[in-house]
């Protein structure tokens, strides 16, 4: 099964718009979703303005905390 994604537009009466070419003596499955303009954009977040700027990162964040002998997992 191949699948191709194409977007159309529908007229003032809902019906479709310059449907594009198909796949000759094919039967084909189409789900219709209507695409929403608002929700296509999400809000973009941001941090408070009384917090902006202020974290620093001190060290290695990559390193552990604790040497690995302290581990109850390697006993």
């Amino acid at each position: 099964m191949q699948a191709t994604k194409i977007l159309v537009t529908t007229d003032g009466d809902g019906r479709i718009q310059d449907m594009p070419p198909l796949t000759p003596n094919a039967q084909l499955e189409a789900i219709f979703l209507v695409v929403d303009q608002l929700a296509a954009r999400p809000k973009r977040r941001s941090p408070s303005t009384r917090i902006a700027g202020l974290g620093a990162i001190h060290g290695d964040l990559m390193a552990p905390v604790t040497d690995a002998e302290d581990w109850g997992a390697l006993r």
